[in-house]
């Protein structure tokens, strides 16, 4: 599928004009969890059906087969109109597509991937209590028992898992060797036996979180994605599905969001305030830099002139400067700002809400990789570095 840029880039910002729910922000960004589900399954379904929810999946798909730059366009659009993120569904459209157009069988897509289009949810199961940014230490345990794995384990913060139909889960399957050759991709119907899911509350009352216990959890090996213990090379093609276009939208909803800076800067009455305005001069180039990194990252894509490191500047900055964005909204609005404004559940990072948002992007600094990974990444990948030894220990520290 080849459109002309403009008359695509038209063609989708009228549509958006004339779809986008009214007031969507009561509804996904309110206190009540089922009026968030059920408005995100309606934005859903009118996005699925003018093929704007799958560009990036393969061609006779709804909307699919669009070029990197045709997809461009469509993100940039959604995030010039402030259009509801689709924060429900983003791991089945991105993480669990891509993984299994990419890795899965034909059994598999034929499965799963007409299911995600007909509403059905995916959460994450890849990090655990002591292996969080550190694929390698994952511990679930699975045995293959003749046509079955049988799995005991925990999963944690794994993303409005208490939703979700399936799960994408990485296990160990071998203890020989280098940690990474004995894991194993796994999908899981959340419905087996032996799961249970606990969300987690946080502070702000918010359960977008979720711990998952397996115990004597089986799992056909049909429904186990490419080898035995080549989880780590699966687990990779998951986690990049995630850079790229979903960078360029964020980076540019920032861009569009600044407005809200400065419509609070005047309605707080300090628009003329000194300190405030050479702030906000110093954050706005910052935006416009997490967008000119995004685009850059998304044309070496295009061009396939990546390189190993590309997308963890693309993270790096942009993590650091929505944390700037919020912290000076959050200071903006005050002390009227934070006890006013009730916490929110399922909102996205730039929700008006500013203590919510300004807790919400620490989020980014950790998700995904840490902060700490992203710049040893950098380091050892891009700029050749020694790697970190894996066996360091302060000085006068005991073994």
């Amino acid at each position: 599928m080849n459109q002309a840029p403009e008359a695509l880039r038209t063609e989708v910002r009228a549509w958006l004009q004339n779809n986008i729910p009214r007031d969507w922000r009561a509804a996904m960004t309110g206190t009540d969890q089922d009026a968030f589900v059920r408005a995100q399954r309606e934005w859903f379904g009118k996005l699925v059906k003018a093929g704007y929810a799958t560009p990036h999946w393969p061609e006779g798909w709804p909307g699919g087969g669009r070029s990197l730059a045709e997809q461009k366009i469509i993100y940039e659009e959604v995030a010039r109109a402030d259009a509801p993120r689709l924060i429900l569904f983003f791991v089945a459209l991105y993480h669990a597509a891509c993984t299994l157009i990419e890795w899965g069988t034909d059994e598999q897509k034929r499965t799963h991937l007409p299911g995600i289009l007909d509403g059905k949810l995916w959460c994450q199961g890849f990090s655990e209590p002591n292996a969080g940014s550190d694929l390698a230490a994952v511990r679930t345990r699975a045995e293959l028992r003749g046509d079955r794995y049988v799995i005991n384990g925990q999963k944690i913060w794994s993303t409005l898992a208490q939703h979700a139909d399936h799960c994408l889960l990485l296990v160990r399957t071998d203890t020989a060797g280098p940690p990474q050759a004995g894991l194993t991709y796994l999908l899981l119907d959340m419905r087996s036996k032996g799961v249970s899911v606990r969300p987690i509350v946080q502070i702000t009352g918010d359960d977008e979180f979720s711990e998952i216990f397996l115990d004597d959890v089986e799992v056909p090996v049909s429904d186990r994605v490419g080898g035995e213990g080549q989880g780590w090379a699966v687990a990779q093609s998951t986690l990049a599905s995630e850079r790229g276009l979903t960078l360029v939208e964020l980076s540019h909803r920032m861009r569009y969001a600044l407005s809200r800076i400065t419509n609070l800067m005047r309605e707080r009455g300090v628009a003329g305030d000194a300190a405030l305005r050479r702030d906000l001069g110093r954050l706005a180039p910052k935006v416009d830099a997490a967008c000119a990194l995004a685009d850059q990252y998304l044309l070496k894509r295009i061009e396939n002139t990546e390189a190993p490191g590309d997308a963890s500047i693309v993270k790096l900055h942009y993590a650091r400067t929505l944390r700037d964005f919020t912290a000076l909204g959050l200071r903006i609005a005050g002390l009227q700002g934070q006890y006013r404004e009730p916490f929110i559940r399922g909102g996205g990072m730039e929700t008006g809400n500013w203590p919510f948002d300004f807790m919400n992007s620490y989020n980014w600094t950790i998700a995904g990789g840490s902060d700490e990974i992203q710049r040893n990444i950098i380091a050892e990948r891009m700029l050749g570095m020694p790697r970190e030894p894996k066996d360091w220990r302060l000085s006068g520290e005991r073994s």
